[in-house]
């Protein structure tokens, strides 16, 4: 076994604590923060849950509200909140090691398997140069979309608000958010204002499918030059399901809208609006159409992505492209015979396999669990409840209204979604354990009759 490998297997369970506890004490900070008078409009104090809400939303780069963003906090309270999306976006293992580097201290081998873990990195070797080019990739890409939406913001709202606002959302969209400060236009009216607008959807939509990309897949893309053949497994996977999911749920949004809030756009404006539904729930949360005006196909597609999400190693939740091709595959694999997963003449590993089928099992799991729980407290559209459930856990933020009618207890069922789907679902798991157990004796297999 290789040094890297014995490093990664000593730190595996604390890295998980070390994660959890990390954003847990991030989403502390930000709760507290957010309760400051100085935080809201009114200068009142919000109470612990309401900021405890926000926070995890924010950090958890979700994007439900308790509160219109833009009518409760102040501009104190929304720079907050900002700070807390892009903390969460990066990961807080991320904006350690940049403090690390700032300070010029150097990290110890136990950090860099903590960096590695965080990016998915193959080795510990070039992680630190790795997480530097990240960073500043973050940062220019955040950049140009900020410019881009300044364009059109700057003339509307003058040059310094109008700056505010174009890196408020060029950061929300980036972290795959969902947090906008629009309510000016109307309160929880997110994009809507702007659906005939070209410049400021598309450049949404680019900044939420670069940040949804992952870091590992930027570096791989531009390190081969764009060809595609000599792209990694991983990165082919990535790239060919969001082509795939993005065009496919562009097609269906249209048919399903085409009679119903499609019916007055023109065929370039229903493409993008049926582009922007199909790209915002993997998962940045905000909406060009009123989801409450949607028909009903439309609502369990929405449900159906938000649940997948983004990409491993990116700012995106969900189960990850890479768990849904995995597990289709090897689906398909069983049914016909074959041996094995295969994917582009490569196979593909049993642990892959193994975890895979763990995480979507978990996430299916949790879904439903929340889904009994919060139906179970209060009366409430099973429609809409489960429209908020996908939400949380795959850190989405689209919403009919209901995080507003949510009881305290319900609230706390979204803040733990909200908070395990950013973290991982198996990252969350393997938090509880202290050590890898070893079992003394292994017992004999006996065959169960399944399907």
């Amino acid at each position: 076994m290789s040094q890297d490998k014995k490093v990664i297997n000593k730190i595996l369970f604390s890295r998980a604590q070390i994660v959890a506890f990390g954003f847990a004490l991030v989403i502390l900070t930000g709760t507290l923060l957010l309760m400051l008078p100085i935080s809201s409009k009114t200068g009142e104090v919000t109470g612990f849950l309401d900021s405890l809400f926000t926070s995890t939303s924010a950090t958890c780069v979700t994007g439900l509200v308790i509160a219109d963003t833009y009518t409760h906090w102040s501009l104190f309270g929304q720079i907050v909140i900002l700070c807390l999306i892009q903390i969460g976006g990066l990961g807080v293992v991320t904006i350690t090691a940049m403090l690390y580097m700032l300070t010029r201290k150097r990290m110890s081998i136990n950090m860099r398997a903590l960096i590695q873990e965080s990016i998915f990195s193959s080795g510990m070797n070039g992680v630190v140069r790795m997480l530097r080019k990240i960073v500043v990739r973050v940062f220019i890409i955040e950049g140009i979309g900020a410019i881009l939406l300044c364009i059109r913001f700057i003339p509307e709202l003058g040059i310094i608000k109008g700056t505010y606002y174009g890196i408020f959302h060029s950061v929300s969209a980036f972290c795959n958010a969902g947090f906008d400060i629009l309510g000016f236009k109307g309160e929880y009216s997110s994009l809507t204002s702007y659906m005939n607008d070209p410049l400021v959807l598309y450049t949404i939509m680019g900044l939420i499918v670069v940040g949804g990309l992952g870091f590992l897949v930027w570096d791989d893309i531009l390190t081969k030059k764009f060809r595609f053949k000599k792209f990694a497994l991983h990165t082919k996977i990535v790239l060919v399901s969001t082509i795939v999911l993005i065009a496919s749920g562009t097609v269906l949004y249209i048919i399903f809208e085409r009679n119903n809030t499609f019916a007055d756009m023109s065929a370039p404006q229903a493409i993008m609006s049926g582009m922007f539904a199909s790209i915002t729930p993997r998962t940045a949360g905000m909406n060009s159409v009123d989801l409450n005006l949607m028909s009903q196909p439309s609502k369990m597609l929405t449900c159906f992505l938000m649940f997948i999400g983004g990409n491993s190693g990116s700012t995106a939740g969900g189960i990850k492209t890479t768990t849904l091709v995995i597990m289709t595959v090897y689906v398909f694999s069983h049914i016909f015979g074959r041996s094995g997963v295969h994917i582009g003449k490569r196979r593909i590993s049993e642990e892959n396999i193994n975890q895979a089928s763990l995480v979507l099992w978990l996430n299916v799991m949790l879904v439903s669990v929340a889904t009994l729980i919060i139906s179970a407290i209060q009366n409430v559209n099973i429609g809409s409840l489960m429209l908020e459930v996908f939400s949380a856990m795959g850190t989405v933020g689209l919403s009919s209204g209901l995080t507003r009618e949510l009881l305290p207890v319900s609230q706390v069922v979204i803040i733990l979604l909200m908070f395990i789907g950013r973290i991982g679902t198996v990252t969350f798991a393997v938090s509880f354990k202290v050590r890898k157990k070893t079992p003394l004796i292994t017992y004999p297999v006996e065959h169960v009759n399944v399907g």
